[in-house]
């Protein structure tokens, strides 16, 4: 496993999820003022930057097995940086998180708050319907359409 190449990797996927901590604040304006279409524009270009670093991690994953032991490898410096990347990629992916589960529930109220309104029309055709048979009866249309 080069160092230099797992450096680079880490900073390349810091720069990702900064882009990704981006996206989440737009999607999360989108989310509040119902832009669906922006909405999944946002996701798509999300869904491009998850790809990019799950490539990545396939660089990285063999020096996170043995964090401890690359580490001690490496110069002071480059630790220092190789934790200061870490530590601000798990922070990035801490605030990203809690953001799209804050939006989450934005979208699960609005999909509660669907449902009841669905109900009460429902409600209020089938009162209407009987409103209609109890006041008019069930007279037959004067009109015959079947000619």
């Amino acid at each position: 496993m080069n160092q230099e190449t797992v450096l680079q990797a880490l900073a390349e996927q810091l720069d990702c999820y900064q882009r990704l901590s981006k996206l989440a604040r737009t999607q999360h304006d989108h989310v509040q003022n119902s832009r669906t279409e922006d909405l999944l524009l946002v996701l798509s270009q999300r869904q491009t930057l998850l790809e990019q670093i799950a490539r990545l991690e396939q660089t990285i994953a063999p020096a996170r097995k043995t964090w401890q032991e690359y580490l001690q490898a490496l110069s002071a410096a480059d630790r220092d940086q190789a934790e200061s990347l870490l530590a601000r990629i798990r922070q990035l992916l801490e605030e990203i998180t809690a953001s799209d589960r804050d939006d989450a529930l934005v979208l699960q109220q609005r999909k509660l708050n669907l449902g009841r309104g669905i109900h009460a029309a429902v409600a209020a055709r089938k009162f209407n319907r009987t409103y209609t048979t109890a006041a008019y009866g069930t007279k037959r249309p004067s009109l015959d359409l079947q000619r």
